[in-house]
């Protein structure tokens, strides 16, 4: 029997898969510094470009710092134990991605530092609400995004739709950068925002879908949320290709990116909850716009 890309040398070890992966996304990813959240059973912790030695996706393509031997290293040992026969990156990738943890992977969307903004993140936060219904949702979002002229006036953009495992992103690649400015007066929430696309968009999909939906990043009972709030610099957003990750001992799903066709079949949902980080890696060519 074939053995899990996660399992590959007899235990945990995400680095393989994701490393794996990392060759179809660094075209998006390129210059964005890389984040991971690992998993434990008692809490989570975070390595990111902030916090520690800045890591980029080109550093994890398979053949350069990551290969068999390094992998081999890893099985049943410590860093400290090992040390010794790692390069200084090899080190820093090990810190990032902790062997026999389950581990979710990251970017920050618009770099750890700066005041550019290259794209546009809004997560559908479905919170207690369907699979399904965060579907309908960013179906609806793309089209009344795409037809609104104001907005499209105002920047040019391609859109990505990417499954996160649970949800739903909606990323709008600009052409051009804008500053900070353009997504305060245009993207942000809260009062006195007349000005605000994420609140006339969340409004206008409420009245078309008889949804609960809402602009703004707190949680609120039976609300799916529209959150634009990790657009600006410093703040992270999830790799195409990341594992879902909740609980320490298991994923939950694969997110992968979608065609707005695909975003229409009322079937999706179930197809996407049987995703495995295998059948991913096998089929990746199948996702071939994310790195065009």
């Amino acid at each position: 029997m074939k053995k899990s890309i996660l399992y590959q040398y007899g235990e945990l070890d995400c680095l393989l898969y994701y490393s794996k992966v990392s060759h179809y996304i660094k075209k998006m990813l390129k210059s964005k510094e890389i984040a991971t959240k690992t998993i434990l059973e008692d809490g989570k912790f975070i390595k990111r470009g902030s916090n520690s030695p800045q890591l980029y996706i080109e550093d994890l393509e398979y053949g350069k710092n990551i290969n068999e031997n390094f992998l081999k290293l890893r099985v049943g040992k410590h860093l400290d134990e090992v040390k010794e026969k790692l390069t200084e990156k090899q080190i820093l990738i090990w810190k990032y991605f902790v062997p026999r943890k389950m581990i979710n992977f990251f970017y920050a969307c618009n770099n750890e530092y700066g005041k550019n903004i290259e794209r546009i993140f809004i997560d559908i936060d479905r919170q207690n609400n369907s699979s399904e219904q965060a579907r309908v949702i960013a179906m609806h979002l793309i089209n009344i995004i795409k037809e609104d002229n104001e907005f499209g006036n105002l920047v040019k953009f391609k859109p990505i739709i990417l499954w996160t495992g649970s949800s739903f992103h909606i990323y709008l690649l600009l052409k051009n950068k804008v500053d900070l400015n353009f997504y305060n007066n245009y993207l942000s929430y809260g009062k006195n925002k007349e000005k605000s696309f994420i609140i006339k968009w969340a409004e206008q999909i409420s009245k078309e879908t008889k949804l609960n939906v809402k602009a703004g990043h707190e949680r609120e009972k039976n609300a799916i949320i529209l959150d634009s709030s990790n657009t600006p610099p410093g703040k992270l957003a999830r790799c195409p290709f990341s594992l879902h990750i909740k609980e320490y001992n298991k994923y939950d799903g694969v997110s992968v990116p979608l065609t707005e066709k695909q975003l229409e079949n009322k079937n999706l949902i179930k197809k996407l909850k049987k995703l495995t980080p295998d059948f991913v890696l096998e089929n990746i060519r199948k996702y071939s716009f994310i790195y065009s």
